[in-house]
């Protein structure tokens, strides 16, 4: 009776799914058993499968989650049900901690709510193993000269990460306007050229947005308002090549996306769409530098919104979040690129984000 048929997958309907899950399961994966709680707007399913079997204890362990989760209306509805029935209900929270994070009951992703709580459970622990912020105030042509000067090296780190072989003299050429792509047809559809040039092309977009933000506008709504000139900047030059074609520019991916050696698999188009307006929100909202450089850069490449570019722009983002903070542009060094991985796959699948923390800590 509880039983559904997805996509050729015998599954349990929501509510079956929670009446259905141990007391264990609530600590030991608080984050997927709130999201799931989330998608709950009314009380009647689960109420359904605890009256039909007789799930008093169970009840108690719902209610109790409910609450946790702010869902008062739903947990005290399920009480009722359960007391008409005459059944005695003991409440109990299955939580080991409760989360200040607002669920809306029209938040129709559980995807939104799922970053929304990772945030929340996040945050502490980077404030606790990350730098405080600078307190020395900036001056923002010292910052800005000391971006430009960190230009090469910064390209060539976050090219070789990604796998393209460039070298520093190529991508010093590109920067200084001695490299045309009109000159050699071999260069010009060269795919790791072309990375050079889109690179070169988006660090002078990352440029401005840094400058809005020392300046003092909100990072997250700079971030939200320029990101796109980032990507189109970065992938322009291959497709003006014809190396890529000129859909890819169109934005946000329209279908799956994989990551090679990763157990993430990042989420469908749909949940894209919903979570990188509240990614910007969360940005903009939250008052901690240190959890806007972290969260910035992992979220983003957790909802892995394009079909290429997404390491590139995460590290783009991680330092215009450096510069909301006052801390220095930071690279990520192509020598640490496994200890970097092992970071954001700890974050992605386990949601530790201690080690990503602590790496990009060692890198101030």
């Amino acid at each position: 009776e509880y039983i559904e048929n997805l996509e050729g997958l015998n599954v349990y309907s929501l509510a079956a799914a929670l009446v259905y899950s141990s007391a264990n399961q609530f600590q030991n994966a608080p984050i997927q058993m709130r999201t799931a709680l989330s998608m709950v707007t009314d009380a009647s399913d689960v109420l359904s499968v605890l009256l039909a079997g007789n799930h008093s204890v169970i009840a108690g362990r719902l209610v109790g989650a409910f609450r946790n989760i702010g869902r008062d209306l739903i947990a005290d509805n399920i009480l009722k049900g359960m007391q008409a029935a005459d059944l005695k209900v003991q409440e109990e929270d299955p939580f080991v901690e409760k989360v200040q994070v607002s669920f809306g009951r029209r938040d129709v992703s559980p995807y939104v709510n799922r970053m929304r709580l990772m945030w929340a459970q996040m945050r502490e622990s980077i404030i606790a193993h990350f730098p405080e912020q600078p307190h020395q105030t900036i001056d923002i042509e010292t910052y800005m000269a000391e971006v430009e000067d960190k230009y090469v090296t910064d390209a060539y780190h976050s090219l070789s990460i990604e796998g393209y072989r460039v070298t520093r003299e190529l991508i010093e050429l590109v920067r200084s306007g001695s490299w045309q792509a009109e000159g050699s047809d071999e260069s010009k559809r060269h795919l790791d050229a072309m990375a050079a040039k889109g690179y070169w092309n988006a660090f002078q977009e990352v440029k401005k947005a840094v400058l809005a933000v020392l300046e003092g506008r909100n990072a997250g709504d700079v971030l939200e308002q320029t990101h796109s000139d980032w990507y189109l900047a970065l992938f322009g030059p291959s497709v003006a090549a014809g190396i890529i074609k000129q859909s890819d520019l169109a934005g946000y991916r329209t279908g799956p996306v994989y990551i090679r050696q990763s157990m993430h698999t990042p989420p469908g188009r749909e949940a894209v769409r919903d979570m990188m307006p509240t990614l910007f929100d969360l940005l903009a909202e939250e008052e901690n530098a240190a959890v806007r450089v972290v969260l910035g850069h992992f979220i983003f490449v957790y909802i892995h919104p394009y079909f290429d570019g997404n390491g590139r722009m995460g590290r783009f983002i991680m330092n215009l979040m450096m510069a909301s903070g006052g801390y220095p542009w930071t690279i990520v060094p192509v020598t640490r690129r496994d200890e970097y991985m092992k970071a954001l796959e700890a974050a992605s699948v386990k949601q530790d984000i201690v080690p990503f923390t602590k790496f990009l800590a060692s890198l101030i």
